[in-house]
């Protein structure tokens, strides 16, 4: 009899809960996505990182081959290339210095690219010889206009922010921009805060809005995988402003550094995803600002 009971009790179980909770689906660790409304503009995804290619009838323009710690990963983004197109890649254009985003990019080169980058970019690769890297071929100072099959890609450089090397580049018949780190959809900087400049960074954004554009491809998924519009920069910008504000009164009183980074709360923008996360170094970043003058 306890076994019937239990029997039908299971079998009761099932039917109200609707059987064992499944195990939630993982992304792939890769996927390549073209950018709706557009012909020839791809997203690549490997992990948590992003890279944009356009395919043309005179070549591939590839951005950041995402390759830091995980050379398979530029292997693959070739792989899913050639899925596309049989086109040559022809350019490899890095959105700033940093090897999370731009190490790995040999096969590229093997393949034949031109590899292009910001001045300063080159600059700083070739202090630390990273063996990883590939040092770009040609340079950006202000603006430059890559022009390949008929598309043109704008590459510009809005002075410090994010880093010092940063571009954006924005093809104005698609009205689409890609740039990395510098704009987080639907999340914070974090690590980014590091080696940031802050108000150069607030006066980049508000270059970045008054640019012709409609769609951003950032360098790491926007929540939900979607990618950002100007609301999404002007939420940013916000943030910035607002947390600048904060930590200068705080820093004037003495206050940087525990207190601020023990204490601190910004309570009209604990909604975002990662705040938690985030504030640690946002907070200290402020802190050297308007605490040291650094």
């Amino acid at each position: 009899m306890s076994r019937i009971l239990y029997v039908i009790l299971w079998a009761l179980a099932i039917t109200v809960l609707g059987g064992p909770v499944q195990a939630q689906d993982k992304p792939p660790q890769f996927a390549t996505t073209k950018v709706e409304g557009t012909d020839n503009v791809y997203v690549f995804r490997y992990a948590n990182s992003q890279a944009m290619f356009v395919v043309t009838p005179g070549g591939v323009i590839a951005t950041d081959p995402i390759g830091y710690g995980r050379p398979q990963a530029a292997t693959t983004y070739i792989e899913e290339i050639k899925k596309v197109t049989q086109q040559p890649i022809r350019y490899v254009i890095y959105s700033h210095h940093h090897f999370d985003h731009i190490a790995g990019g040999k096969p590229f080169k093997d393949a034949g690219a031109k590899f292009v980058a910001h001045k300063r970019a080159k600059e700083r690769l070739a202090t630390l010889k990273d063996p990883h890297t590939v040092l770009p071929d040609e340079t950006v100072d202000k603006n430059r206009t890559i022009k390949l099959g008929g598309t043109s890609l704008e590459l510009t450089y809005l002075g410090l922010n994010h880093c010092d090397s940063t571009l954006i580049m924005r093809l104005p018949k698609e009205k689409i921009i890609f740039a990395v780190d510098l704009m987080p959809v639907g999340s914070l900087p974090w690590r980014g805060m590091i080696d940031s400049y802050p108000l150069e960074w607030e006066a980049s954004l508000k270059k970045v809005l008054a640019m012709d554009w409609e769609k951003l491809i950032p360098g790491h998924p926007g929540t939900g995988g979607r990618l950002g519009t100007k609301q999404d920069v002007e939420d940013i910008l916000a943030f910035l402003q607002d947390v600048s504000a904060e930590v200068k009164t705080a820093a004037h009183e003495g206050k940087c550094w525990d207190t601020v980074e023990k204490e601190m709360k910004l309570e009209k923008h604990t909604k975002w995803p990662n705040y938690e996360q985030a504030m640690p170094f946002v907070l200290r970043r402020y802190c050297g600002l308007w605490g040291r003058g650094t």
